[in-house]
């Protein structure tokens, strides 16, 4: 007899898709690498590092907007559905779109490390060649339990990697390079870890 768990690593796309339709209040599910994974919902720190990011998309470019829920459809051939804690684009560019978006167009996806055992696999190792297999430009992890902010950019789709990553302490600058254009200023990212 198949387990729950055995039947989930071997989902189709279409079958995560139903899955996640009914997904609950307490946790956002993605299925990357042909793997279900679930992620939390996000704690205070994690909503403020989110709106920080928000209003300073806003002000640096209000031609931009930086969607905290949209889905994105992921890797080479589009198999895998992420949910990024932020999906950087120009305005309305999700508008008539469907839960779980095609890529192109993105500018940025941003994710804000949970403090939940899954973390390091998901927004570390799995997410990066992910996002560069989907061309997305740039790729912003903002990592609480290093305190660093790490911009992964210049994707290499056929690799599924991205050429350049530029890693900073919280408290220094960092530019996101183009096509965001935006530098950043990480010193309020202290009042946000454990």
């Amino acid at each position: 007899m198949t387990t729950m768990a055995e039947r989930m690593a071997h989902m189709t796309v279409d079958e995560f898709e139903k899955f996640a339709a009914v997904e609950s209040e307490t946790v956002r599910l993605e299925f990357i690498a042909g793997r279900i994974g679930a992620k939390k919902v996000t704690d205070g720190d994690h909503g403020a590092i989110t709106m920080w990011l928000l209003r300073h998309c806003m002000q640096m470019r209000p031609d931009l907007d930086l969607n905290p829920t949209q889905g994105l459809k992921v890797e080479t051939y589009r198999n895998g559905r992420a949910r990024p804690d932020g999906t950087l684009a120009p305005v309305a560019h999700f508008a008539g779109q469907p839960d779980w978006a095609d890529p192109e167009g993105v500018l940025m996806t941003v994710e804000i490390t949970s403090y939940d055992s899954d973390t390091d696999h998901r927004d570390r190792v799995e997410k990066p060649p992910a996002y560069a297999a989907a061309g997305i430009p740039v790729y912003l992890l903002i990592d609480r339990d290093s305190c660093e902010v790490t911009v992964f950019s210049q994707p290499d789709r056929e690799s599924g990697k991205y050429v350049d990553a530029h890693k900073v302490a919280f408290g220094s600058m960092i530019t996101l390079p183009d096509p965001v254009g935006i530098e950043l200023d990480t010193e309020i990212l202290k009042n946000f870890v454990r």
